[in-house]
């Protein structure tokens, strides 16, 4: 019976940190799917969707300005997304439709000690087939620096600034990316 026991101590100790990793694999996953669900929606002028990302005390600093509380950032997307939806009208025998898509790609996502709270970066772009020889074009691009909170066992965004490369919050250099000025004296 000891022999069990110890045998059994041992495989326990050993699933631990297997244990540990899917934990974070799963609020990683999450988090990952959380960026996605917040990019298809805003394109879709999902306005529900998008809000459900975030925390009710979140923050939004963007091209936009800086929105503080979800009912701010409410107001401020919801000029964003209906914009988005139906751009131009569409004919009755139409096959295609001009349209914009944001892509999330390169997620870097910390889990902080606990799983309570993370921190994302991620690159974005937006490509758009809107051009007057309908071919597919790059609009712009930037990246995201997130906060996440879980709550209630699910990822929201706490803050969120996004950078966006052909706008004025664009910087020439991203200590959020691990980017310094070259030209510093250290």
């Amino acid at each position: 019976m000891r022999k069990m026991a110890i045998g059994l101590g041992f495989v326990a100790l050993c699933m631990a940190p297997s244990l540990a990793m899917a934990g974070y694999a799963d609020d990683r996953a999450e988090i990952e799917n959380l960026s996605n669900r917040y990019m298809v929606a805003v394109d879709a002028g999902d306005l529900e969707t998008v809000m459900a990302t975030w925390a009710d005390d979140g923050v939004l600093s963007w091209v936009g300005g800086v929105e503080h509380g979800k009912e701010a950032i409410r107001k401020a997307m919801s000029g964003f997304t209906k914009g988005l939806k139906g751009r131009a009208p569409i004919p009755e025998n139409a096959t295609s439709r001009p349209r914009t898509h944001h892509q999330i790609i390169n997620h870097v996502i910390d889990v902080d000690p606990g799983g309570t709270t993370a921190h994302s970066t991620a690159y974005w772009f937006a490509m758009t087939n809107q051009t007057p020889q309908h071919d597919v074009q790059l609009v712009y691009f930037g990246h995201y620096e997130d906060t996440l909170v879980k709550k209630d066992g699910h990822w929201l965004f706490k803050t969120r600034t996004v950078y966006n490369e052909s706008a004025s919050n664009r910087k020439l250099f991203y200590p959020g990316l691990g980017e310094t000025d070259p030209r510093a004296k250290h």
